[in-house]
């Protein structure tokens, strides 16, 4: 068994905590002194770990003890969404799941498995959404992660799909859980949200990013919605909201409903 570390500002833990969220076998601790934190991931492989090293920096140590509570975790029970969609780390039998999609995302790198709140929240408004929308309609997810608001998006019925993330490994990642859930011609691919070039508008867009993100990219996502169309905002912060909530209105989107799960807010808005 091996262990990737890496030490980082406390201020930093909601994106650590976001970006492993799934994850059973990582570990964030606050330091003594409340300034830092260490963050673990237990890997069963040495390749496992230097992948995550890779991408993150820190450090790798290989452990002879494997009786760590963080290996043996047991998984998460699966995810219901609504009555249309089921979210599971492990492949699962469909036939116990009637009436439902089912969406296979293993907790594999650091991607999500969809179950954090800011990811099932949006799945949930999605769902609830598209039951309003004729078949065939468009959809953007900003900062895709594991590409399941993509792969839960084709399978409620949506047509064109384009999907991105600045991290090359998300995209991979992404990818390859489109393949495993049989859902094929998504568009996903990497891009910068602020340098993106795109003249298409969107029927539904997903902007599942941190607030600081949102707050500037807000004036971008406006021309990319269709009049009519539906904004759903995550990765917000509780003490973030009313500032990210007032770039919203201030790019005209109008304000339909927010939702607060533990210190997460989740919003959705109309295009006019």
């Amino acid at each position: 068994m091996w262990v990737w570390s890496k030490l980082s500002g406390v201020k930093w833990a909601d994106a650590w905590e976001e970006r492993f969220y799934g994850n059973p076998n990582s570990v964030i601790t606050e330091i003594k002194g409340g300034k830092s934190v260490r963050v673990e991931v237990y890997c069963e492989t040495k390749k496992g770990a230097c992948e995550i090293q890779e991408q993150f920096g820190g450090s790798i140590r290989k452990l002879v003890n494997k009786n760590w509570v963080a290996m043996s975790a047991p998984k998460a029970e699966p995810l219901m969404i609504r009555d249309r969609l089921v979210i599971s780390q492990v492949e699962v039998d469909p036939t116990k799941y009637p009436g439902r999609s089912v969406i296979v995302v293993p907790p594999e790198m650091a991607f999500g498995t969809g179950d954090h709140p800011t990811t099932s929240s949006c799945l949930r408004r999605m769902v609830d959404h598209s039951k309003d929308l004729k078949a065939g309609w468009s959809f953007l997810d900003l900062g895709t992660g594991s590409g399941v608001l993509a792969i839960a998006a084709r399978l409620l019925g949506a047509g064109p799909v384009e999907a991105f993330d600045y991290d090359p490994k998300a995209v991979e990642v992404a990818n390859l859980n489109a393949s495993r859930n049989g859902v094929g011609d998504l568009s996903i691919f990497e891009a910068d949200v602020f340098t993106w070039k795109n003249r298409k508008k969107f029927e539904v867009i997903a902007a599942n990013l941190f607030s600081t993100v949102l707050i500037e990219a807000l004036p971008l996502i406006r021309k990319w919605v269709k009049p009519g169309g539906r904004l759903i905002l995550s990765g917000i912060l509780y003490e973030q909201w009313t500032e990210v909530g007032a770039k919203a209105e201030e790019c005209q989107f109008i304000f339909l409903d927010h939702k607060r799960k533990g210190k997460w807010v989740t919003a959705s808005y109309d295009a006019p």
